[in-house]
């Protein structure tokens, strides 16, 4: 039944991208370009996703439980560090450059666009090496 429910759900985020035109790339870079030929039309997109996920998110930090009884995995450290910086500042700048972000990307990929190939094929390296990196720092 989760593995139902993880494919409806990761099925209506990805139309929910579509339609929405967070999957498009050119319009996602005229979205973040605010001191040029800005097209301020995502942002009810991104305030309406913000107010559909502060119910369940308010929700997940008050039990310990999800509603289908595992375990809530919500992130313990709440502290603002340089790796948060860090993560935050390479994430957006890829955002910049590509016009793509990690959910969208995924969408593309039924596309075959040579683009939407290199940007997961970089996201999955980056992820490897991350994963890399953390195993060798905590040994």
């Amino acid at each position: 039944m989760a593995r139902v429910s993880a494919f409806f759900a990761g099925l209506l985020f990805g139309l929910g991208l579509l339609l929405a035109g967070m999957a498009n790339p050119a319009k996602v870079l005229a979205f973040l370009d605010v001191a040029g030929a800005w097209d301020p039309s995502l942002a009810p997109v991104m305030v309406g996703a913000i107010a559909v996920a502060a119910i369940p998110m308010n929700w997940a930090g008050k039990h310990k439980r999800s509603l289908s009884g595992t375990p809530m995995q919500l992130p313990a450290r709440r502290e603002v560090d340089a790796r948060l910086v860090g993560g935050s500042l390479l994430f957006g700048a890829g955002w910049g450059i590509a016009g793509i972000c990690p959910g969208p990307a995924v969408v593309l990929l039924l596309t075959w666009h040579w683009q939407a190939l290199l940007f997961v094929s970089a996201m999955l390296a980056g992820m490897y090496l991350f994963a890399a990196l953390e195993r060798q720092r905590s040994a």
